[in-house]
C-alpha cells in the first residue's frame, strides 16, 4: 500500500481538504478524502491535576457543534514551539493555571480515517494559579469563552454524565485520558 498523489480540493484559512490517491493491497488505485491543518505542527492536550487530586476541565462553546463541549485544555502548535512549551502556554491561556511538572502521557492520531492530525498529551501535575502578569502575557484567544471547572478525580465520570444530560457535549477522548492520568494522582 502506497500513496501516489495528493491533490488539494479546497483550502481555507486553517484547514484544507485533500484527495489522496493510493495503491491498495490488491494493486488497485483508490481515492480517499482527508482534512489537514494549515500552519500547525501538532496539537497538544494538557490534563491539569491540582495538588488536591482534582482534574481541571474546561467548558467552551464550539461552533462546529453549536454547543458547549467539556474537554481538557488544548491547542495548536502554530507558533513553531516545542510541544511541551505549547502545553505550558495553553494551560495558562485556557485555565489561568501553571505547572512545574509537565509529563508526556501519550501521542497518536485524532481521527485516522478523516484527519492527518496527531495529538500529543501531557499531564500537568500540581497546577497552581498563574500570576496576573503571566495571565496578561498569555490571554485566551479572542474567539474563546472558557469556563474552568475543578472536579475531584473520583467524581469525574459522574460530573461528565451530569453535563452530558444537561446538554453539553463531552470530548470522547476525555474518558480514556482520565484513566491514563489517574496513576499521576
Amino acid at each position: 500500500m502506497k500513496i501516489i498523489n495528493k491533490e488539494v480540493l479546497w483550502q481555507g484559512r486553517f484547514l484544507r481538504i485533500v484527495l489522496i490517491s493510493f495503491v491498495d493491497k490488491d494493486g488497485n488505485i483508490r481515492k480517499w478524502e482527508a482534512v489537514e491543518r494549515i500552519n500547525s505542527k501538532g496539537i497538544v492536550i494538557v490534563i491539569p491535576i491540582t495538588p488536591e487530586g482534582e482534574f481541571v476541565f474546561i467548558r467552551q462553546f464550539r461552533p462546529a457543534f453549536g454547543g458547549f463541549v467539556i474537554e481538557f485544555p488544548a491547542g495548536l502548535n502554530d507558533k513553531k514551539e516545542a510541544l511541551i512549551d505549547v502545553a505550558r502556554r495553553e494551560l495558562i491561556e485556557e485555565t489561568g493555571f501553571l505547572s512545574d511538572e509537565i509529563i508526556f502521557l501519550a501521542e497518536g492520531p485524532v481521527s485516522s480515517g478523516l484527519s492527518t492530525e496527531v495529538i500529543t498529551v501531557y499531564i500537568a501535575k500540581n497546577v497552581k494559579e498563574a500570576s496576573e502578569d503571566l495571565k496578561r502575557r498569555y490571554p485566551p484567544d479572542d474567539t474563546e469563552k472558557i469556563e474552568v471547572l475543578k472536579i475531584p478525580h473520583i467524581k469525574a465520570f459522574d460530573f461528565l454524565e451530569k453535563q452530558r444530560l444537561n446538554g453539553d457535549f463531552i470530548d470522547l477522548k476525555i474518558y480514556g485520558f482520565i484513566e491514563l492520568a489517574r496513576k499521576y494522582i
